[in-house]
């Protein structure tokens, strides 16, 4: 049986993918640093959060992120697709200018919710026109090429980001804002509607609303998870007190359990008399299973950047550059007035007694040095005594334990995806979705796993290099394959409907992520001193997620899946 000729791609698919380019550059330049910026010290120019704080808004902010597709996909399939990346562009420009002139809490809640909504506009349009201008035979290359160019942005943002960081924390912000404006340019002028000529149009948007409701459940179980989610909003932007949230959400569930009781299972009814019942079932349960992927996946841009930073040591990759002083200050830069007078704050702080050893070391890893605490012990005794010496100090740790930035490491994940992703899909549209998904998923958590090796050892850089490159190849493995998925069986009027439901699994999967994250990192590498304990559980995650996948698949739950509408008459694709 010979392979059928692969149809060519058309323009609008390369026009998609620029603009995906240039806004994955505004988000990794951005959220690949967000862990540094949120935890780095008011006085060094971040907003000086703590942890709990940083793994709450990573969390909270990228789930509305990715939960807002399911309506914003279905009303581009309404409304026209460049007319919803205009309006992304138009909200996400300034939101992401006014992340960098905040500086409370709230302030950056709303400033990140922003970018959320403008995001959640632009991502189900951009994956439904690769969905749209693929077809059978060059859907898994397609896919394959966009996560490519997603990569591109990927590489490229963080390098750029980590660089003009080094001028001040706002020119982050402002290139982004720079990135997202540049993409008017081929919105208005070179993007073409993928449409076709006889596909129906013009759907009342009642019809859309009954179209989201067909895969997540009906109006009881919307409102039942909407308002769950303006409470934990309302939490989130410190509204209401944990107490007052935990009471509300008794009451709120209460409520609706008694609702439920008094409520029938007649769909005939009007939605306020009926029960709660979900859609599509095995398709949710798909996505839930999924979000545990994207759980695991997003410790990669959330946690290892604070992590290479706090425990990390990266004098093995210093020495590496050491021939070459202009790559050593790229990579691996130290501001001097800086460092010094950080260590003439600690010294005072330590003797004094109100700092402790270990305070003084974290405090001085954002400076970018990673000190011996016996030598650190000895250098803040000397200091005290003679602030003077703050400054020699300062250039002999900078010439013996300075450290490559975080970000540049994590710019490897990007690197080899761009690299490689087009082989590993070739290879990879071979095979049906879900079992590649199952491989990918045990590749990613035996990357993440190996993170924790690069705690404590003398080759502590080269190894945290090689448990990216080992992520990187689950997560190209997995990644394209998850979305070849849902658009192998979306019908073709609601491709952005579609793969906005897909995103539900990563809207999970980042609110699972960022508290997870928090807890972990505060309780168990900081708390308990095990950074290492901190992997090998985040791994132990992706390693259930592989197993569900596995049950899913033996279950028969994929050919049940592939239509919500007419379950028993869509076959399996791919």
């Amino acid at each position: 049986m010979t392979n059928p000729i692969r149809t060519p791609l058309p323009s609008t698919f390369y026009v998609a993918n620029t603009m995906e380019i240039f806004e994955r550059l505004a988000w990794y330049g951005f959220f690949t640093l967000s862990s540094l910026y949120m935890t780095s010290p008011a006085h060094q120019g971040g907003l000086g959060f703590s942890e709990q704080e940083r793994g709450l808004l990573q969390g909270m902010i990228p789930f509305f992120l990715y939960l807002f597709p399911v309506l914003t996909g279905a009303l581009a399939d309404r409304y026209g697709y460049r007319k919803m990346f205009l309006i992304a562009y138009a909200i996400m420009c300034p939101s992401y200018f006014l992340l960098g002139q905040v500086t409370s809490f709230s302030g950056f809640f709303v400033a990140f919710m922003g970018v959320a909504i403008g995001a959640a506009c632009f991502k189900p349009v951009v994956t439904g026109t690769v969905a749209r201008t693929t077809d059978h035979t060059n859907r898994g290359l397609g896919f394959g090429i966009f996560y490519m160019m997603v990569n591109v942005g990927g590489f490229l943002g963080p390098f750029i980001a980590g660089y003009v960081r080094a001028i001040s924390w706002d020119w982050v912000f402002i290139m982004s804002a720079i990135w997202i404006g540049i993409n008017f340019i081929p919105a208005t002028f070179f993007y073409r509607e993928p449409t076709d000529p006889h596909q129906q149009r013009g759907k009342p948007l009642s019809q859309v609303v009954r179209d989201i409701q067909e895969v997540l459940g009906n109006a009881r179980f919307a409102l039942l998870f909407f308002g769950t989610l303006v409470i934990l909003l309302s939490y989130g932007a410190k509204w209401i007190s944990g107490e007052q949230c935990l009471t509300i959400y008794l009451v709120w569930f209460s409520l609706h359990l008694i609702w439920n009781a008094l409520a029938k299972s007649d769909k005939q009814l009007p939605w306020y008399k009926q029960k709660i019942a979900l859609g599509n079932k095995p398709f949710v349960i798909y996505l839930l299973i999924l979000s545990g992927f994207w759980m695991v996946y997003q410790q990669i841009f959330i946690t290892l950047p604070i992590y290479i930073r706090d425990f990390v040591d990266t004098s093995d990759l210093v020495a590496m550059l050491a021939p070459w002083p202009g790559l050593l200050d790229f990579f691996a830069p130290v501001d001097m007035t800086l460092l010094s007078d950080e260590l003439l704050g600690a010294a005072k702080s330590y003797v004094a007694g109100s700092l402790s050893l270990s305070e003084a070391y974290f405090d001085l890893v954002h400076a970018k040095v990673m000190i011996p605490r016996k030598e650190l012990a000895t250098a803040l005794g000397a200091i005290a005594q003679s602030p003077e010496l703050a400054s020699q100090y300062s250039q002999q740790f900078a010439l013996l334990y300075r450290q490559v930035n975080p970000e540049y490491l994590i710019g490897l994940n990007f690197l080899s995806i761009v690299l490689m992703q087009v082989m590993v899909s070739r290879i990879a549209e071979r095979f049906s979705p879900l079992p590649v998904l199952v491989a990918g998923t045990l590749i990613l958590a035996m990357g993440t796993a190996l993170g924790g090796l690069a705690h404590g050892i003398l080759m502590g850089g080269a190894m945290v290099l090689t448990s990216i490159l080992v992520f990187s190849i689950g997560e190209m493995v997995a990644s394209p394959k998850s979305q070849e998925y849902v658009a192998s069986f979306a019908p073709q009027d609601k491709k952005a409907m579609f793969m906005g439901y897909y995103f539900v699994s990563s809207a999970i999967g980042f609110l699972l992520a960022g508290p997870l994250s928090g807890y972990l990192y505060a309780e168990v590498a900081k708390g308990a001193g095990e950074p290492a304990l901190m992997w090998y559980i985040i791994g132990g995650f992706g390693l259930l997620a592989a197993i569900g996948l596995v049950l899913f698949h033996r279950l028969g739950a994929r050919q049940q899946a592939l239509s919500p509408a007419q379950p028993t008459t869509v076959s399996a694709q791919g």
